[in-house]
Parts: C-alpha cells; sequence; structure tokens
C-alpha cells in the first residue's frame, strides 16, 4: 500500500472515531458497522486496503471499486447526517446503513450477514453493528404522588423523564428532583415540540385523572411513534374518557394502542407498587411477552 492511500486511511479512520465519540459524549445516536469476517481476495488492482483500515472515499453503487468487503472496514452510521466510511462496497453501505437505522430505532447491537453487495440471506460478510442510542425517553403527565414514584422506577432503568403540568404550583423541580426535566405547559403542546422525537423505545404515561389534560395527552401521543401509551384511572374513567377521546375523533384502533387502565394487574396499590406494574407493562410490550394487563381485566383494578 503506498504512503498516500495509507494517509487517506488513516484520515478516514480519524475522521470516524472522532465523530463517533462525539456523538456518545454528546447523548446523540450513533452506530459503528465492522466486518469482522469476509473475503480478502478479488480486489481489482494491486492497491488493497490494510486490515483495519478505513476509506474517506466511498464507492458509487454499482461501480467497480479496488476496495472489497475486508475485515476491520468501518462504516460510521447516523439518523440525520451522511454516513462516514466504508465498508468496500456501495450496495454493502446501503444495506448495512438502513438496517443500522432500524437498530438504533430498536436500541440493540448485534452481527449480521451479507452477501458481499449487501445481498440478504448470505454468510459471506460478517458485520458487527455497535449502536449507542438515546437513552429512552419517558414522558409523565401529571404532577401527582403517583409521578413521583413512576419517575423513580424509570431512572432506575435508564429512562430520560420528562414530568409536565399546566399547573405550575404543583410542577416543580423541588417535588420532582429525580425528573430530568420538569415542564409547566399543556400536553398538546409540549407533544408538539417534542413528538417528531418520540420512537418505538419511548413511553407516555398520563396520570393526570383529569380529561382536561388527559385527552390533548393522549390526542397529541397518538400520532407519534411512541412505543408505549398509558392513562391512569378506574375502568369507569376511562370509559367516560373514551367518549371524549372518540368525540375529538380518536378511532377505535388509535383508541388500541393506549393501555388503560394502566399497568399489568399484580394488585399493586401504593404508588410505589403501582409504579412497578407500570415499567412491567412497558417492559412486556417491549419484549412482546404476555402479561396480565388491567386492560384486559374486568372489576376493580385494587
Amino acid at each position: 500500500m503506498s504512503p498516500e492511500s495509507s494517509t487517506g486511511s488513516n484520515k478516514g479512520s480519524a475522521g470516524i472515531y472522532e465523530a463517533f465519540r462525539h456523538a456518545i459524549r454528546a447523548e446523540e445516536p450513533v452506530a459503528l458497522a465492522t466486518i469482522i469476517d469476509g473475503p480478502d481476495a478479488g480486489a481489482v488492482s494491486d492497491v488493497r486496503p490494510q486490515a483495519g483500515a478505513v476509506s474517506d472515499v466511498r464507492p458509487q453503487a454499482g461501480a467497480v471499486s479496488d476496495v472489497r468487503p475486508q475485515a476491520g472496514a468501518k462504516l460510521l452510521v447516523r439518523p440525520d447526517a451522511p454516513a462516514l466510511g466504508t465498508l468496500g462496497d456501495a450496495d454493502l453501505d446501503r444495506v448495512v446503513e438502513r438496517d443500522a437505522l432500524g437498530m438504533l430505532d430498536a436500541g440493540i447491537s448485534e452481527v449480521r450477514h451479507y452477501g458481499q453487495h449487501g445481498e440478504a440471506r448470505q454468510m459471506d460478510v460478517s458485520v458487527f453493528v455497535e449502536c449507542h442510542a438515546r437513552r429512552p425517553h419517558m414522558v409523565i403527565f401529571g404532577a401527582v404522588d403517583f409521578t413521583r414514584a413512576l419517575a423513580s422506577q424509570a431512572k432506575l432503568l435508564g429512562y430520560r423523564v420528562t414530568v409536565c403540568d399546566a399547573r405550575e404550583v404543583f410542577a416543580t423541580k423541588r417535588r420532582f428532583p429525580m425528573a430530568d426535566e420538569v415542564v409547566v405547559d399543556w400536553p398538546n403542546r409540549l407533544l408538539d415540540r417534542i413528538g417528531d422525537d418520540l420512537g418505538p423505545r419511548d413511553a407516555v404515561c398520563v396520570l393526570t385523572h383529569d380529561h382536561k389534560f388527559d385527552v390533548p395527552a393522549i390526542v397529541g401521543a397518538l400520532p407519534t411513534r411512541v412505543g408505549y401509551l398509558g392513562a391512569m384511572g378506574s375502568r369507569t374513567t376511562h370509559e367516560k374518557r373514551t367518549e371524549r377521546l372518540r368525540e375529538a375523533g380518536v378511532t377505535d384502533s388509535e383508541l388500541e394502542r393506549v393501555m388503560a387502565p394502566i399497568g399489568l394487574d399484580i394488585g399493586g396499590r401504593t404508588p410505589e407498587e403501582t409504579a412497578v406494574s407500570i415499567v412491567a407493562e412497558i417492559i412486556a410490550s417491549h419484549t412482546g411477552r404476555q402479561a396480565p394487563r388491567l386492560k384486559d381485566g374486568q372489576g376493580r383494578i385494587h
């Protein structure tokens, strides 16, 4: 490998690692895809990258390149920025970038297998995709006693927690020191600002027990991609809330997304026990496990 080629690879590698380090420190979602096994032969020219070297020149789709998928090649993927580096083939880059974005959404890291040009169901190239996703975000509406317990439980599970209530006297950092953010505003206005950022790993929990807050919170959360949406209240309360939601234009299929009464049916009574039942339902929803939900039961919830 020529000195010029080596210098270019080192610069590309430095750029990738610098961007990777910056994203992690800034808690921005980022994925680093690295070929850990693949064919080393088949280069078109005599110029071949050293193992582990990273090119800063990305091949064009369909073009014949002197760079082939090799162990150590890296591709840095970010949701809102162009990818950096290359795995040695433009089509492989495209497919791995697509998969890495999906893995960031799910918050998982794993090894995936492809053909040399990104073909599915082939084992020519093994790529480890290391994902550093944002912390999952839990938005809790209602500055009530149950909120303190739920916010504390969510922090234990690694959530970034936002507590929101339009009543300034209740929504204070002093009452909710465990929260990352305490917002004094109406639910729909907060969701207008942050709704586009909510994804499958995030949760919206409506604990207000007041239709003036419940309805705009649920209506505002439904158009988002949030993975969990739950609302507190008795079955009678939810029946009345459902009527108001339908009046607001919410469809039956949208109502199915609302976990209400919120939580699993584990007999919880105190705020702390109720918080455990809520986060347990969130975990079950994310993992696809079957669990006894209060939503599916009958009779009193306490």
